[in-house]
């Protein structure tokens, strides 16, 4: 359990860290006159729900489609999001 929990944590962890979440809270932080701590809540709170969402739908596709299946594809996507920002622009 703790070996999954460590999983999920720290590719969650890396995918999240510079991306446009992220900038974002960084932008909305930036602003001297705004509370940190609410700040701080409401991106904590907005990423929770997005969590949840994320398992609610997967524990019902699991239910119509694979594991193996939706590695592939996650990977397959992944993959070509990648290709698409190397080329892009």
């Amino acid at each position: 359990m703790l070996r999954t929990f460590f999983s999920v944590f720290a590719t969650i962890f890396l995918a999240e860290v510079g991306d446009k979440t992220q900038l974002a809270t960084i932008l909305f932080a930036s602003d001297a006159k705004v509370s940190k701590w609410l700040i701080f809540s409401a991106a904590a709170l907005a990423l929770v729900l997005a969590a949840g969402i994320g398992v609610l739908v997967g524990a019902q596709v699991e239910r119509f489609i694979s594991p193996r299946t939706l590695k592939v594809v996650a990977g397959v996507g992944f993959i070509a999001i990648g290709i698409w920002t190397i080329v892009s622009k």
